[in-house]
């Protein structure tokens, strides 16, 4: 026997490895599957809203005397011990209603921090029940609107119908988007963004700041409906397309398409200038 020969003996035969089996392929399919679905499941768990009922769901009433309490901790400084107003610092709160003070102090506008052209929507100091107690106790002393009970008072409401109520009674400050716009001496229509449905109702009862009151005889409790379930429409709908720039419609859409367009052109120009 030759020297090759022998190597060639030395050398071991490997059988070459065939496809994995119909089974294993199947069971390898179906366990990647499964993982995926566990994957999927536990992150909708984590980041889904609840769906339980909590507290909100059914609002306590204002508590009065809890309301007094509250109000003369906090608010007689400006509107004086019954409300009554003090000079050159709050106007008398005598007939404002429960809803008025629900907006004011549920958004934090009030207290305010500071006289400007226009309180502006901050962190709360008290919880919704505290401002409901305040509005319960200032609505004792002489009446005014109310809000509507519940927590999405937009529910039911037709989106539609409240789209054309908005776009004739609200686009005009508020923007079609909802997004606010400015108005005279340093004052604005604040963004619809953040509002619930109980702060779009007092507003549209009270007329806070630079807004109209729209009574009952100018926009029905089922157009208001109608108008906070168009909001709510408006801020759960997303912006498919990238950033809704404010949703005004074409013209801002055109006019940053133009200019990044011109910006990218001239340095496009520049370039191939230099380059040759």
């Amino acid at each position: 026997m030759t020297a090759p020969q022998r190597r060639l003996r030395l050398v071991p035969r490997r059988r070459p490895a065939g496809p994995p089996g119909k089974v294993r392929r199947r069971i390898s399919t179906a366990a990647r599957l499964i993982g995926a679905l566990i994957v999927v499941g536990g992150l909708y768990t984590v980041f889904s809203p609840s769906t339980q009922a909590t507290a909100q769901d059914d609002p306590k009433p204002g508590n009065v005397a809890d309301g007094k309490q509250l109000f003369e901790t906090a608010c007689i400084t400006c509107h004086g011990l019954y409300a009554q107003g003090v000079p050159d610092k709050g106007p008398s709160l005598i007939g404002a209603g429960s809803a008025a003070v629900e907006f004011q102090v549920g958004t934090g506008r009030m207290p305010l921090k500071r006289h400007e052209a226009q309180a502006e929507r901050k962190k709360p100091q008290f919880d919704e029940q505290q401002a409901r107690d305040i509005g319960a106790y200032v609505e004792s002393l002489g009446g005014g609107p109310e809000i509507p009970a519940g927590e999405n008072l937009g529910a039911g409401g037709d989106v539609a119908a409240g789209g054309e109520l908005f776009r004739v009674n609200c686009s005009s400050c508020h923007s079609f988007g909802g997004g606010g716009g400015a108005l005279s001496s340093g004052k604005y229509a604040p963004t619809l963004e953040e509002a619930s449905s109980r702060d779009i109702y007092a507003a549209m009862l009270t007329g806070p700041q630079n807004m109209p009151v729209f009574g009952d005889n100018q926009l029905t409790p089922a157009e208001k409906h109608d108008i906070i379930a168009y909001v709510q429409n408006l801020q759960s709908d997303p912006d498919p397309g990238g950033f809704g720039l404010g949703r005004i419609g074409p013209v801002t859409e055109g006019m940053a398409i133009f200019l990044i367009g011109i910006v990218f052109l001239v340095f496009t120009t520049l370039w191939i200038a230099g380059k040759s």
